[in-house]
């Protein structure tokens, strides 16, 4: 480190990150609530708040040499996670040109019987957020769907949304392919997998709960049709059948995946192994070309490859048009941007001094999870975003759980059970907002039926509390 003209003090720890939060409650929160305005863009966002980190440095007398360092060996530690991103935008398309996940959507959606729908509202977006690793196109594709039957039968689609919403976040949360859950276990340099077998503790638990509920209401309060009306759902059908020909091979390349996660193969050669799996299945059963298939992994795929397929209805456009190595560029530059801000206030051991002080009262294991469990609700609810909550909690934190020899999967673990799983009961979210503005079911009638996120709400902190789940013995026998 360069030689400091001055004295570096909490002050300076604490001045990025109060600027920072100033910044995102204006850009996120004040202008689009109070003044009626558009957000400002968290890339605009991490830029200003990294210009502000730089040049404070700067005067206390850090070189730029030296903060560039710091911020090259903050990017260089994410490149592996930046591999993966790429990789999911690859396989998302892949799976689709191939047709495994129409195959799976097509017949998933066969299982719905009135009596079921509640619990068959939940699964189904389990399923499919769990193959896409997102939770938007999920509800924005089988759960356009399945609310759309629900109205037809006479159901509440107030617990109907409650079940899609929950399912779609399982996905999203749980999903190797999800760019949330990528992101977390990057944020607390965490393997992958590892930080998925993590949030099973508290995830599994919480779905087993909502599934039992939602079944209980499929009986209790159900369909007041019981003779289900599928006209609306034929030509949705249809249309995968028109774009896809299904047989039982289309499942290998999820299979894989899950294989790799089982045996804890390295992530990456599972994920392109599962591409290059589901291209050969496509030349080999679909009447897409080499050219199509290209054209799919980079800018993900199109129902007008299709030519033979005309006048496609919307949900099945919105289904099957997605992926790609492009698809996934948002997350990467987002994360890149912010790696450039924690990287500049790593120079001065910014969060880990800011932690120390601000949680100091933290001096047990269980205490420092939950304070973990409510930074990662504070900072998603006020940021809106998921990418820097997990990135600036995870940095906050990492020193405090390894000095008291916590697992940092419990870390990642906490980030998405008090991160990810909040988005869509904090109203002024833009998960909410897509989630009401897509399923067309106000805010207050969804929110009390999201069994998994409530149930999950009360799970992750009574395991902290308890210590079951939290993986204690592998650091203690090391």
């Amino acid at each position: 480190m360069s030689a400091l003209k001055r004295e570096v003090r909490f002050i300076h720890a604490v001045l990025p990150i109060l600027f920072l939060g100033v910044v995102i409650l204006y850009a996120l929160i004040v202008r689009p609530l109070f003044l009626d305005q558009d957000a400002l863009q968290l890339e605009v966002i991490f830029i200003l708040a990294s210009f502000f980190s730089v040049s404070m440095l700067l005067y206390l007398g850090l070189s730029w040499q030296t903060i560039q360092d710091s911020i090259v060996r903050k990017i260089q530690s994410a490149l592996p996670a930046f591999f993966i991103l790429f990789a999911i935008g690859v396989i998302i398309s892949s799976w689709m040109i191939s047709g495994t996940i129409p195959m799976l959507v097509y017949f998933g959606l066969e299982l719905i019987h009135p009596s079921y729908l509640y619990l068959i509202s939940f699964l189904i977006p389990i399923v499919f957020s769990s193959l896409t690793g997102t939770s938007w196109g999920s509800v924005g594709t089988v759960g356009v769907v399945l609310i759309g039957i629900a109205a037809a039968l006479g159901a509440d689609l107030g617990v109907t949304a409650g079940a899609i919403i929950g399912g779609a976040a399982f996905g999203d949360k749980m999903s190797p392919l999800s760019d949330t859950t990528n992101l977390a276990a990057l944020a607390a340099d965490v393997d992958l997998f590892d930080h998925i077998r993590s949030m099973t503790v508290t995830t599994i638990p919480s779905a087993i709960v909502a599934a039992i509920g939602f079944t209980i209401l499929g009986f209790t309060n159900g369909p007041t049709i019981q003779a289900a009306n599928f006209d609306t759902l034929a030509p949705f059908m249809d249309s995968l059948k028109v774009l896809f020909s299904f047989n039982i091979l289309l499942l290998i390349p999820p299979i894989i995946v899950l294989i790799g996660s089982i045996r804890k193969q390295p992530t990456i050669p599972t994920l392109l192994t599962s591409v290059m799996t589901a291209c050969v299945l496509a030349l080999l059963f679909q009447r897409y070309t080499l050219g199509d298939i290209s054209v799919s992994l980079t800018t993900g795929f199109d129902a007008s490859m299709a030519h033979w397929a005309m006048d496609l209805p919307a949900n099945t456009m919105e289904l099957v048009n997605r992926g790609g190595l492009y698809s996934m560029k948002e997350a990467i530059f987002i994360a890149f941007l912010v790696f450039v801000f924690i990287g500049s206030i790593g120079t001065i051991n910014a969060m880990p001094t800011v932690v120390n002080r601000v949680f100091a009262f933290a001096k047990t294991r269980p205490a420092t999870i939950l304070s973990a469990l409510g930074a990662s609700a504070v900072t998603n609810a006020m940021t809106s975003n998921q990418y820097a909550t997990s990135f600036i909690v995870g940095d906050a934190f990492k020193t405090s759980f390894d000095a008291l020899k916590i697992p940092r999967k419990v870390l990642s673990r906490s980030l998405e059970d008090y991160g990810t799983m909040i988005e869509s009961i904090v109203p002024w979210h833009p998960t909410a907002i897509f989630m009401i503005a897509t399923l067309g079911v106000p805010w207050v009638d969804y929110w009390s039926w999201q069994f998994l996120t409530l149930t999950n709400l009360i799970i992750a902190p009574s395991i902290a509390l308890i210590g079951i789940g939290c993986f204690y013995h592998e650091v203690d026998e090391e």
